[in-house]
């Protein structure tokens, strides 16, 4: 089967850290560009981070860049998002995704193996 699995979420203070996990199971997460999105209640989704593989671009949303950090571990087959100085703004619940980098704002596509996601609570 073929899943995408968000973990490392939590609830933490303000300026607080959180590293994501995004776990592949079913392919191999070297051959697909890998991203971060999230959504709070409410809120329209928003596109954290992609990484183009190919070009070494990486995409970061302009609130989090700076702050955060996306990383994989092909070896692990695991995709992370670093969280530092977490404000009540990053509450949502965040996902991981295959995604199509764009400068402006990346595609998330395969809406089939997003999972869950693992929530992310910041508390001021």
């Amino acid at each position: 089967e073929v899943q995408l699995q968000a973990s490392g979420g939590g609830l933490v203070q303000a300026g607080g850290s959180l590293r994501l996990s995004c776990l592949a199971s079913g392919f191999r997460l070297d051959v697909y560009d890998i991203g971060w999105f999230r959504q709070a209640p409410g809120k329209e989704r928003a596109g954290v981070s992609c990484v183009d593989r190919t070009s070494g671009r990486t995409y970061y949303l302009d609130s989090v860049r700076g702050r955060f950090t996306i990383s994989s571990d092909n070896s692990k087959n695991t995709v992370f998002l670093q969280m530092k100085d977490l404000k009540p703004e990053d509450t949502a619940t965040y996902y991981c995704a295959p995604c199509a980098y764009s400068s402006d704002s990346p595609h998330f596509y395969g809406r089939e193996y997003w999972g869950n996601g693992t929530q992310v609570t910041v508390s001021s």
